[in-house]
């Protein structure tokens, strides 16, 4: 029965990658750059090859929806509140590279060039202290992201919600000083305005180096908030004509720098009060426990409240954050991942090659049930156009038949499957009819009748009706995992998944 089985006609299993939408640039993970891209306001793109980041391009839909798994609640990594609704998936690439995807709500962003326009100029940014974006998807409603996926979580998670350690203090001064330099870097490439700038924002790679999030340069939607933070920490300025400068972006940092110095969120108000009544040890993490340089940390109190004055003319520049910060530097030698406490390149899950469908994974497991349910819920949608009959062939036979059909369904919707393998017979032996959905279900009534090999016959009958149907292969390979033939099983659910990718493709 195996030789049988390993003879069918051979299937297209690595189909050709979805057509690009006509709305936007060309969508391939080979990352050919679409003609006159949008400029980033800035200098030349700088040179990649050494850093290992890709070019910027456009994905489909499609192979995020495979690298997320269908978008899985697990894959889960960051999820907004209600006044930017949007969600970050972690996700992974066909060659193995783990990616981050943020996934806006519909119709965030209307007009599809312009999110294509404003993603082409923060793509154009490529900086080892940032978590660069690689990409974005523009397929009808949809409107999503590309970055580099950063393994380590983030400062907030470091800093507010640690379980084994606290981050010491030279590691404190590398995250202010390394956010910095990133924000340098955009400002210079005219990308100046960084939105809500916060501990959430800031990354920790697989060596354990801060990075900040390309999501920021990009607003929430097109007319969105700039802020999803509590009113305490934005800009005094922004909550009166609701715009984003680049002295707001400097109030940001300065309430960054604060949860770096206290480990927790304090309202910059309170905080500045505690600063004019010098009470500087009052304002530090007490889990630092005196770890820290006195010195230094006055330097860094003194530049947040520098940073957080009322009036933006007052607060200091980008550079000058980095001219103050570079000299504060005491374990420059010492990697990041060291001084986090983390294991250097640590992977996160692997994500399957081809995410399961629904029929898949039941068939994967075996589970019989939900096979059942899925059957019932398809019916018989699959079989158009299977059958074409002339008005004279609708005869008295011709209606016994469907009869026999309807009391099969019955029969097989109640799980009674000795009576519904008889009537689909009668169905079947007629054979004015072919039907492959009354193959797959008298095939999955012959499974739970503990009969595999007669399971399986009609399951390849399915086959022979309907050559394409991935349901007729996931049958096959349920069959044959019952008939301890795995091998064979495995290279049967593995055709039928990528039949199902094939059609998914094809818009069926």
């Amino acid at each position: 029965m195996g030789c049988c089985v390993s003879k069918f006609p051979p299937t297209e299993t690595h189909p050709e990658k979805e057509k690009p939408q006509s709305h936007g640039p060309t969508s391939l993970l080979s990352g050919r750059p679409p003609p006159a891209a949008p400029s980033a306001g800035g200098g030349a793109e700088p040179a990649i090859a050494s850093s290992g980041v890709p070019s910027f391009s456009e994905f489909s839909y499609a192979d995020l929806k495979t690298a997320t798994n269908n978008f899985s609640p697990d894959f889960i990594v960051s999820e907004s509140g209600e006044k930017a609704p949007n969600i970050v998936y972690k996700g992974r690439l066909p060659n193995r590279r783990w990616i981050a995807v943020k996934k806006f709500p519909k119709l965030a962003w209307p007009d599809p060039k312009q999110f294509a326009e404003e993603a082409w100029g923060v793509g154009k940014l490529r900086h080892r202290k940032l978590a660069n974006l690689i990409g974005y998807c523009c397929d009808g409603d949809e409107r999503l992201l590309v970055a580099e996926y950063m393994p380590n979580d983030t400062l907030a998670k470091h800093l507010f919600h640690w379980e084994r350690q606290t981050i010491e203090w030279a590691m404190r001064l590398r995250v202010a000083l390394y956010i910095a330099e990133a924000l340098e870097y955009c400002s210079s490439e005219g990308r100046p305005l960084y939105h809500d700038l916060n501990a959430y924002r800031v990354l920790f790679d697989e060596d354990g180096d801060p990075r900040l999030s390309c999501f920021g340069l990009m607003k929430n939607s097109r007319d969105g908030k700039s802020y999803s933070t509590n009113l305490a920490y934005t800009p005094p300025e922004y909550l009166k004509n609701g715009r984003v400068t680049p002295e707001s972006v400097i109030y940001s940092f300065g309430t960054v720098l604060l949860d770096l110095l206290s480990g927790k969120h304090i309202p910059p108000s309170h905080a500045l009060d505690m600063i004019r009544g010098k009470n500087i040890i009052l304002l530090m993490d007490s889990h630092l426990e005196g770890k820290f340089s006195t010195e230094e940390a006055t330097v860094v109190v003194g530049l947040a409240s520098q940073c957080l004055q009322y009036e933006p003319r007052e607060r200091p520049n980008i550079k000058d954050l980095v001219t103050t910060l570079s000299p504060l530097q005491p374990k420059s030698d010492v990697p990041s991942y060291v001084m986090l406490g983390i294991s250097k390149h640590e992977e996160a899950p692997p994500t399957p090659q081809r995410p399961l469908s629904p029929m898949g994974e039941a068939c994967s497991r075996m589970d019989l049930t939900a096979i059942h349910q899925i059957l019932i819920t398809t019916h018989y949608r699959d079989d158009e156009g299977t059958n074409e009959l002339s008005f004279q062939e609708w005869t008295q036979q011709m209606r016994d038949m469907l009869d026999a059909r309807k009391r099969g369904d019955y029969a097989f919707r109640d799980k009674d499957f000795k009576v519904a393998i008889d009537c689909y017979s009668q169905f079947i032996d007629v054979g004015t009819m072919v039907s492959p959905t009354v193959y797959a279900r008298r095939s999955l009534c012959y499974l739970m009748c503990d009969q595999p090999d007669v399971a399986l016959r009609d399951a390849m009958q399915a086959q022979i009706v309907s050559p394409d149907w991935p349901t007729a292969f996931y049958m096959q390979s349920v069959a044959l995992a019952k008939l301890d033939m795995h091998q064979d099983a495995a290279d049967m659910l593995k055709e039928a998944s990528g039949l199902e990718e094939k059609r998914q493709k094809g818009g069926r």
